[in-house]
């Protein structure tokens, strides 16, 4: 991870005065902000600017910037950040500062009610009553379960203090990025990352779902059909006679959902199942079963 000098990118000492790094940041944010700078570059330079001041100028911070900033940038972190309290009121969302700052200051969830507080300077006072803040995106994630991707949903999250509905499209993969336009606070996007959660029956190994299937020992010998579940439901299959355990039987489209609308494969993992409580029939059965394979 790299390390950020917060006293570098305002220009300041590390001895630096609250009013030095104020006056610092002042000047810079006037010089580059994007409403005032044109430049290509000029809108990552702001946020490297506005992430060093809530930094340096929150005294709490400072401390733990001047103690550990090193230890964070090489990973030496204990989990939740040094800070261990959220962003508390930094200019944009979560999102737009480095891993390096939210890695010692821990980080907050914007999109379930997380830090989207104000600028530490009134830019008013910069600019002139007429200024006005560019809208910040915010960033965060949503779990899904698997069944619920597969057929497609709608989620409900609280950005802000509003509630918006989110529409999880059928055949969702994990990492897909789902963007809420002008939903966020002061008119920016909502960027939400959908993060699958784990299913007790299903696996999704890219386009196929795999899942287990228990059979009886008589029907893995002798072959038969069967009642499995799949993503769409419950159907019957047919068991080849002397299936081992582990083969792998493939239902071709009923997998997962492809970019194109087609289907990926689901694949039914034989396992064998012996009856838990046999009758006497059954055991006398089984003793003879026993004795030919001796």
């Amino acid at each position: 991870m790299t390390y950020k000098d917060y006293y570098k990118t305002l220009g300041v000492a590390k001895g630096a005065t609250e009013d030095e790094i104020k006056k610092a940041y002042r000047q810079l944010a006037k010089e580059f902000h994007p409403d005032k700078n044109k430049s290509k570059t000029a809108e990552a330079k702001f946020k490297e600017i506005n992430e060093a001041y809530e930094a340096l100028g929150d005294s709490e911070k400072r401390k733990m910037y001047d103690l550990y900033g090193a230890d964070a940038a090489n990973g030496r972190v204990p989990q939740g950040g040094y800070g261990g309290g959220g962003f508390g009121g930094q200019p944009g969302g979560a999102g737009d500062f480095s891993d390096f700052f939210q890695t010692l200051f821990g980080q907050a969830n914007p999109a379930r009610g997380g830090g989207m507080g104000g600028a530490r300077v009134n830019m008013e006072d910069m600019f002139g009553g007429g200024f006005q803040r560019p809208p910040q995106d915010v960033e965060g994630t949503l779990g899904v379960a698997l069944t619920e991707a597969f057929r497609g949903t709608t989620r409900t999250v609280e950005v802000g203090g509003k509630r918006i509905d989110v529409s999880v499209p059928r055949g969702a993969r994990d990492g897909q990025k789902l963007r809420l336009r002008g939903q966020a606070p002061g008119g920016g996007n909502v960027l939400l990352t959908i993060r699958l959660e784990g299913d007790a029956t299903f696996k999704l190994e890219g386009d196929d779902v795999r899942v287990l299937l228990d059979v009886p020992a008589p029907v893995m010998v002798l072959g038969g059909k069967l009642e499995a579940l799949t993503l769409e439901g419950r159907g019957e299959v047919n068991i080849p006679p002397r299936s081992q355990a582990g083969r792998v039987l493939r239902l071709r489209g009923q997998g997962w959902v492809k970019k194109d609308g087609s289907r990926g494969d689901a694949l039914l993992e034989l396992r064998v199942t012996v009856p838990k409580e046999p009758s006497v029939a059954e055991l006398e059965l089984w003793e003879k079963l026993a004795e030919t394979a001796r």
